[in-house]
């Protein structure tokens, strides 16, 4: 039997947090390990507690969410940072994933798509809010003039459309007959290539140059 997901909840809303917890505790697989009220609790609780992934919210006091995610990152932590926000401000998001943040959910998000993106972040998969990912499409800082899609060899290509529509690892992996080690090769190749820090962000530019379309991205645009 595989191990939980180890999750971290960071809002500054006591109720936020209790509700959460209430709606996790009937999921199988996943565990709530901990708490945190604002940023700087967040970055302690995740350093001693080490949760797979941290539910996060941007706007916290002390220490907001961007910061913390960034510092996080900083500091080498190796949770997954899913962020819970009422807020979709640009500012906000691009600071969020830009500092590290593989998915972007706002809270009228229905549970289901909670826990599904909560999954999807514990494998290391992107997950956003639909608004969220025609928001990024457009808007997201990327080096177009210096990057492009020949740049990649054409299996670095095969590989980034398969990303951008949703598949894991392991599932390109059995779809090209290559291992997953060679996978994550040909990923680490195209964020280096294109000059981009993270798989969500590869997933847009892919979005942006037409290499898919949006409604080919299915999880990602579904949260």
């Amino acid at each position: 039997m595989s191990r939980s997901i180890r999750v971290l909840i960071a809002d500054d809303h006591a109720i936020v947090r209790k509700g959460l917890c209430a709606l996790l505790a009937t999921e199988p697989g996943i565990e709530v390990i901990g708490e945190a009220g604002d940023g700087q609790e967040a970055i302690a609780q995740a350093q001693s507690l080490e949760p797979d992934v941290i539910l996060m919210d941007l706007v916290m006091p002390r220490t907001d969410g961007p910061e913390a995610i960034r510092q996080l990152a900083d500091g080498g932590s190796k949770a997954r940072i899913l962020v819970l926000t009422s807020f979709a401000a640009d500012d906000q998001v691009f600071r969020s994933l830009k500092a590290g943040a593989l998915g972007y959910l706002l809270k009228d998000a229905d549970p289901e798509e909670l826990v599904a993106a909560i999954r999807r972040v514990g494998r290391g998969e992107s997950a956003l809010h639909p608004a969220i990912a025609h928001k990024l499409v457009r808007e997201l800082a990327g080096p177009r003039d210096r990057a492009g899609p020949a740049r990649l060899t054409d299996r670095e290509t095969e590989v980034l459309k398969l990303v951008a529509r949703g598949e894991s690892n392991r599932a390109i992996a059995a779809r090209l007959s290559i291992s997953e080690a060679t996978v994550r090769t040909h990923m680490s190749r195209i964020l280096s290539k294109l000059e981009l820090e993270s798989r969500t962000q590869a997933v847009l530019y892919a979005l942006r140059e037409g290499l898919v379309l949006l409604d080919e991205t299915g999880p990602l645009a579904a949260a």
